[in-house]
């Protein structure tokens, strides 16, 4: 077989990889004297290595995470003991696998955004799951027009493709009925299925605030507790404890 018609296979297969680094390996190969099972596995490794490398690239860029929330720049120190204890599990992925969730509650500043991103950095780098970073009022707003064209069945099974999505800040945006109902229709269909990630400045008590109706606001508990991960921000305002360090530097 010819190296141009080996090659054309290899576009074929799509191992596009194998196509760009052939004849460098090849070369390498007969330097080095490498056998057969050696350079079959040069080959081999460096096309996985790169189809890793573009899926990772392709889930980062479709998470919408904010830029720079990540573990490297997450001041653990400044966190609540609980919330920096319970890191390391959370970070083994295994809570996605269970579908359940992660509940983040505290005032403004505390850095409960921050923590999600971070989480949701590594469970893209580390487990290559499916991440969707959105605010509520962005969610809720893309389900309002999804329902108004007839079309939420079909918003919701695109949001069924992420394994875990982060809602940031809930609490912020007090909802109309309709935008309360699209809300708790989100929050059922992931129910027991898929994980979600939320952030609130409002604890539970006061969630009759967003749902506005009793029933539906113990019904939206209910469902995203009964699986969940709990942890509350009591901290410091982290941006404050940041701008103090900033000002004695």
């Amino acid at each position: 077989m010819s190296s141009d018609s080996l090659i054309l296979i290899l576009k074929s297969l799509k191992l596009t990889t194998v196509v760009q680094i052939y004849d460098e390996a090849l070369k390498l190969a007969e330097k080095e004297n490498w056998g057969y099972r050696k350079f079959l596995s040069y080959l081999v490794e460096n096309e996985t290595q790169a189809r890793n490398d573009r899926r990772t690239e392709r889930l980062l860029r479709q998470s919408k995470l904010p830029e720079g929330k990540t573990l490297a720049s997450l001041d653990e120190k400044l966190l609540p003991e609980k919330c920096r204890r319970m890191l390391p599990s959370i970070l083994d992925g295994s809570f996605i696998e269970r579908a359940e969730n992660l509940l983040t509650f505290g005032l403004p500043g505390r850095g409960k955004t921050h923590y999600l991103a971070a989480i949701g950095y590594e469970m893209i780098l580390q487990h290559k799951y499916n991440v969707l970073f959105i605010s509520t009022f962005k969610l809720v707003q893309k389900l309002l027009i999804a329902k108004q064209a007839l079309e939420l069945e079909k918003q919701l099974k695109k949001y069924d493709q992420f394994d875990v999505i982060i809602i940031d800040d809930i609490g912020y945006v007090q909802h109309s009925r309709e935008e309360m109902e699209v809300l708790f229709t989100f929050l059922a269909e992931r129910y027991e299925r898929k994980s979600l990630m939320i952030s609130s400045n409002l604890v539970f008590s006061e969630w009759d605030k967003i749902f506005k109706n009793p029933m539906t606001t113990m019904a939206a508990i209910d469902r995203l507790v009964h699986h969940s991960i709990i942890l509350e921000f009591n901290n410091d305002s982290v941006r404050e404890q940041e701008a103090m360090k900033a000002l004695k530097k």
